[in-house]
């Protein structure tokens, strides 16, 4: 018995991981606006990594590596949709 793509739960699962990675996205923003808010050119160049705080720093690295993640899990979603799709056809 093959498993439906579209199914309730499937969606369901779906709509929650992308609250989640958009909460993400909007948490590791706001910090990154907090750097440029309150930066100062006597702490070092702008965006450089002297110039931020140690939560700063993570934050600048963390969206970096969670656009990897992304990237990675778009890439393993469509891979998954085309592997269902040819099942599904032959």
């Amino acid at each position: 018995m093959r498993t439906k793509l579209f199914s309730l739960k499937n969606i369901l699962i779906a709509v929650l991981l992308l609250i989640l990675d958009f909460g993400i996205y909007i948490f590791l923003g706001l910090v990154i606006l907090n750097y440029e808010d309150f930066y100062e050119e006597s702490e070092g160049p702008y965006f450089s990594l002297k110039s931020m705080t140690l939560g700063e720093q993570a934050a600048y690295i963390g969206f970096h590596i969670w656009i990897v993640i992304n990237i990675a899990a778009l890439g393993y979603l469509l891979f998954r949709i085309v592997k269902y799709l040819m099942t599904r056809n032959s």
